[in-house]
């Protein structure tokens, strides 16, 4: 199947590119967007775990809701794209988003949790699509031997995102006037209660509604930009034929442990950092170092995409992985500023993560890069899975240090895929 969307775009070889600098602005901005929006969810965590009193595994079902939408809509939004073309594929997305972030007024309105969680899948959805049209996208903008660095480069705008909407968040969320806390409530107080404070998460997705819909109204404008648009058909189910690569399907288990891994954290920093033996900050001030964690990231995105031009992606994937480690574990036998701020420093290990491991898994796919990226935003749903079982470790032991050794042990994997990945495919 072919489709033909508008010229100068061909994914029929493993090494065709777009020579359109100018589309790479438009990238840039999708990966801020999407990025932001995902932070998101490590201030609301903390919002919702007290206004509707939950213990951490109940807390990380917003993680699971928000990122099991990656296995659900991955493989169909890939099909969307190929069908439709990467410009209005991100059309479809950016709506997607807009519907999810609206939702929140009827969750506000009843006080219920469900629908919160209803709200972030639908959110997540769009989110899914449009980073099914961005990752291959970013790696066409250009020649194939600077993917890794290109894509990189790009991933520095998604962490931006992360840093700038977490502190705007914390502010809008976090730290509300309120006297008392939902555990002191009941009845109909408490109802009252939840709605009115809920009101301040309503707010602030209402603007982001505002902006991806003005965002959307520009993307069509250039919805021709791509012609000669052209996608291969899927070889099997969807494109699941991928994973019997060994060199794909361990890059997508890696995806699946590093985005696990690193939401399980910043999920649970605000927390981690409020325990008197840590930093025993204030919910609102906890909050706002989120922007720390996300904010190494993007620094080391930066630094980053001018390393890989000189060093093996496997083995800088390798060190970096090593460094978390051994980061987890100075934060877990530390206490005070020490133990909060080496798992802050997290973020800078993380950085090139993803888009190194995605472009190593994805080396030569050629025409078949979308369905490499939706199988690979399937695999995203590790930030479902993993962030549960440590909430689960969270409540079973009830210490946040013992549950972060899952984390540790999705780092120790993804350092052998860089070890076996060192080599070109």
């Amino acid at each position: 199947m072919a489709v033909q969307s508008g010229a100068n775009v061909s994914t029929g070889t493993d090494d065709a590119h777009i020579d359109a600098p100018q589309l790479q602005l438009f990238v840039m901005g999708l990966f801020f967007i999407f990025g932001g929006i995902t932070s998101l969810n490590d201030v609301i965590i903390p919002k919702l775990k007290e206004l509707f009193t939950l213990n951490y595994t109940q807390a990380m079902l917003v993680q699971f809701c928000f990122f099991t939408a990656y296995a659900v809509i991955g493989i169909p939004g890939a099909r969307l794209v190929k069908r439709i073309g990467y410009m209005r594929g991100a059309v479809a997305g950016l709506a997607t988003m807009m519907i999810g972030c609206l939702l929140f007024i009827p969750a506000s309105q009843t006080a219920t949790y469900g629908l919160f969680l209803f709200a972030l899948f639908v959110l997540a959805s769009g989110v899914v699509i449009v980073q099914v049209v961005s990752n291959p996208l970013i790696s066409l903008l250009g020649k194939p031997d600077t993917a890794h660095s290109r894509l990189t480069f790009a991933q520095a705008f998604n962490s931006l995102g992360t840093t700038v909407f977490p502190f705007v968040g914390s502010i809008l969320i976090l730290g509300g006037l309120a006297t008392v806390t939902a555990d002191q409530l009941s009845g109909v107080e408490l109802d009252a209660y939840r709605t009115a404070e809920s009101q301040a998460i309503v707010n602030g997705y209402l603007g982001i509604a505002a902006a991806l819909a003005v965002v959307a109204a520009v993307v069509w404008m250039f919805r021709n930009a791509l012609k000669g648009e052209k996608h291969e058909a899927s070889e099997g189910l969807a494109g699941l034929d991928l994973l019997k690569r060994p060199r794909f399907g361990f890059g997508a288990l890696c995806i699946f442990l590093y985005v696990g891994a690193e939401v399980s954290i910043g999920s649970l920093i605000v927390n981690y950092l409020m325990q008197s033996h840590v930093m025993g900050l204030e919910e609102q001030a906890a909050g706002k170092l989120i922007g720390l964690y996300w904010a190494g990231a993007m620094v080391g995105r930066f630094i980053g995409s001018g390393l890989l031009r000189m060093v093996s992606p496997g083995k800088l994937l390798a060190i970096v992985a090593v460094a978390a480690i051994v980061l987890i574990l100075i934060s877990t036998q530390t206490i005070g500023a020490i133990s909060g701020y080496s798992l802050l420093a997290i973020g800078l290990a993380n950085a090139i993560m993803f888009p190194t491991i995605f472009t190593l898994a994805c080396e030569k796919l050629g025409a078949r890069a979308a369905d490499g990226s939706g199988i690979i935003n399937v695999a995203i749903v590790g930030g479902a899975v993993v962030p549960l079982l440590t909430g689960i470790i969270a409540d079973l032991t009830s210490s946040l240090a013992i549950a972060l050794i899952l984390p540790m042990l999705c780092y120790a994997i993804i350092a052998l895929f860089g070890i076996y990945a060192r080599r070109p495919a």
